[in-house]
């Protein structure tokens, strides 16, 4: 499947480890030499425009991308992973 990153900036990022929403997908990380993509950049939370904000950016390898959808990126990353959400989802399961 081929997209333009133009089209990955309209897809939610959402971490299959805790059902998190992270955001939407802003930049890519490329390996220069072999014009890979190595990660995936989400803005962190708080940050408005991309631009202001105290939080760290979600860089999100691209190993760690399970799908791309037609509208959503599913992830599993346990760098990101809320615990409270994890842990209500945990409950809701059993």
């Amino acid at each position: 499947m081929l997209t333009k990153t133009s089209e990955l900036r309209e897809l939610e990022v959402v971490n299959l480890l805790d059902g998190k929403r992270l955001g939407y997908a802003s930049d890519l990380e490329i390996e220069a030499e072999s014009g890979r993509v190595k990660a995936i950049v989400v803005p962190g939370p708080g940050k408005f425009l991309w631009l202001f904000g105290k939080n760290e950016d979600f860089v999100i390898p691209w190993e760690k991308i399970k799908k791309i959808g037609v509208d959503v990126i599913l992830v599993e990353t346990p760098d990101y992973v809320d615990e409270k959400t994890a842990t209500i989802n945990l409950i809701r399961d059993i």
